[in-house]
């Protein structure tokens, strides 16, 4: 998005380019933050595009996560942020905050983790695969896509995953990947992958608990299924 487009009303940039139209055709991954804190404004001031006082809030704030934690006092300081939009903006992430609260839930069985990762994986019409951290208590401390795309040896490294796992100080480490042919029978290459990141994450201390396959309302548990990868 250029500054040129930024400072277009919505209504004047063709409908393509619109954040709106944007989400509907291609989701919200193909959204900016700016963007998308522009579509919970909904429209801008007199002198001001919505993407300009989009931009100007994650500005001032710094990061998204910044933005999340201001309160509606600060928010208001920012010109052209009223009371509404302080509130409509803090409702927003306090709702995100709810959601993430809810990671806090004990994932301590292949079914409990399956239910809690399903919604990232079994739509997607491409290979997608996904990091969860446990800690401790096996709570869900981060959760992260990392590849998209047919996993290969070019796209796949345990370095990745151990480098998250170190950096969020997990306890334990839980892989997933769907098949989008709806079928979860694992691989060769499944089963390979597994046992290269267990060895790796073992060498490490953070150990790998298990590794889900995601089918069409179903899945496999390679730690149940093949306990042989996991010693």
């Amino acid at each position: 998005m250029s500054s040129r487009t930024s400072s277009l009303p919505i209504k004047a940039l063709p409908s393509e380019e619109r954040p709106r139209e944007r989400l509907v055709r291609y989701g919200t991954k193909s959204l900016s933050s700016i963007e998308l804190i522009a579509i919970l404004l909904g429209s801008g001031t007199k002198n001001r595009s919505v993407l300009q006082l989009a931009g100007e809030l994650l500005a001032h704030f710094q990061t998204v996560k910044g933005l999340s934690e201001a309160s509606l006092e600060e928010l208001k300081e920012i010109k052209g942020i009223g009371i509404a939009r302080a509130i409509q903006l803090h409702a927003a992430f306090a709702l995100a905050h709810r959601i993430e609260e809810s990671c806090y839930e004990t994932l301590n069985t292949p079914e409990k983790i399956y239910a809690f990762i399903k919604a990232d994986l079994e739509r997607e019409k491409n290979e997608v695969f996904l990091l969860l951290l446990r800690d401790v208590k096996l709570r869900c401390i981060h959760r992260e896509i990392l590849f998209q795309g047919t996993l290969t040896e070019l796209l796949f490294h345990p370095r990745e995953v151990l480098h998250l796992a170190v950096k969020h100080k997990a306890h334990s480490i839980v892989i997933a990947h769907n098949h989008p042919t709806g079928d979860p029978t694992p691989s060769t290459r499944d089963l390979e992958m597994t046992k290269r990141l267990y060895q790796a994450a073992t060498l490490v201390g953070i150990p790998l608990a298990d590794h889900l396959i995601i089918g069409r309302g179903r899945f496999v548990s390679l730690a149940r299924n093949f306990p042989l990868l996991f010693r």
